[in-house]
């Protein structure tokens, strides 16, 4: 994702270079430019480096023709235009090594075609087998050129479209049937049917993954959709004299 020469908070396209030297740096989110003079080397802004250079930084004021307003300095060991990474390409990088799934879908009634639930029983969803990667929390951290952004995912909630027009909201993983619960409701996550058919089913997972670093944060919704198929019946048309 290319997002050079925008600023992150508001995600403004802003002019890369402006009069005056200053660069816009992605990485600080700033602009900069060659501090002249240099300060002396027992200034904190040196940050105990004796090699490299200290550089001005920056805000945009909405207009190219504004010198930046001064924020602070800052060392780089090369202009940091040139050699600072997006913290917003990291954090992509960290996402990407999290190797995020859809849930599982755990359901009853079953799919498969000898699985037939009955009308008026109730219809329990539930996250199968939950991992880190398919439910959270999970956290990956992406480095490049010496600076380093750290992500963190958890899925906020799985919205089950239940196939009859009905939208089931679940915060929570769910609770799995197990036989000695008969034809209980599901406490968390159930659904009822009206009448028989074959219903598609969807389970969207609702990831909300923040990362921050470099002195910079911020969220990043994703999603992820997985499905299956179940069939009602009436009793009557299933139970055989």
């Amino acid at each position: 994702m290319d997002v050079a020469c925008t600023e992150t908070v508001s995600g403004q396209v802003v002019p890369c270079e402006l009069a005056g030297g200053w660069h816009w740096v992605q990485g600080w989110n700033a602009y900069a430019k060659l501090a002249d003079p240099q300060p002396r080397k027992s200034d904190p802004a040196w940050e105990g480096n004796t090699e490299g250079a200290i550089y001005v930084r920056g805000n945009w004021l909405g207009d190219p023709s504004l010198e930046p307003g001064f924020v602070d300095m800052a060392w780089s060991m090369s202009p940091p235009w040139e050699n600072v990474p997006n913290p917003l390409d990291l954090a992509y990088q960290a996402i990407s090594q999290m190797d995020l799934q859809a849930i599982g879908i755990g359901i009853v009634p079953e799919d498969g075609p000898d699985r037939i639930g009955l009308i008026g029983l109730p219809t329990w969803m539930w996250v199968d087998d939950p991992a880190e990667n398919t439910l959270g929390p999970v956290s990956r951290t992406a480095s490049a050129g010496g600076y380093s952004v750290t992500a963190t995912g958890v899925v906020e909630q799985v919205v089950w479209d239940m196939g009859d027009g009905s939208l089931v909201t679940c915060t929570g993983p769910g609770t799995s049937y197990a036989d000695e619960f008969g034809d209980q409701a599901s406490p968390d996550c159930g659904h009822r049917y009206e009448d028989p058919g074959t219903y598609q089913v969807s389970a969207t997972s609702f990831w909300v993954i923040t990362w921050s670093g470099m002195g910079q944060s911020g969220q990043i919704p994703m999603d992820l959709v997985e499905s299956t198929t179940i069939r009602l019946g009436e009793a009557q048309a299933i139970i055989q004299p």
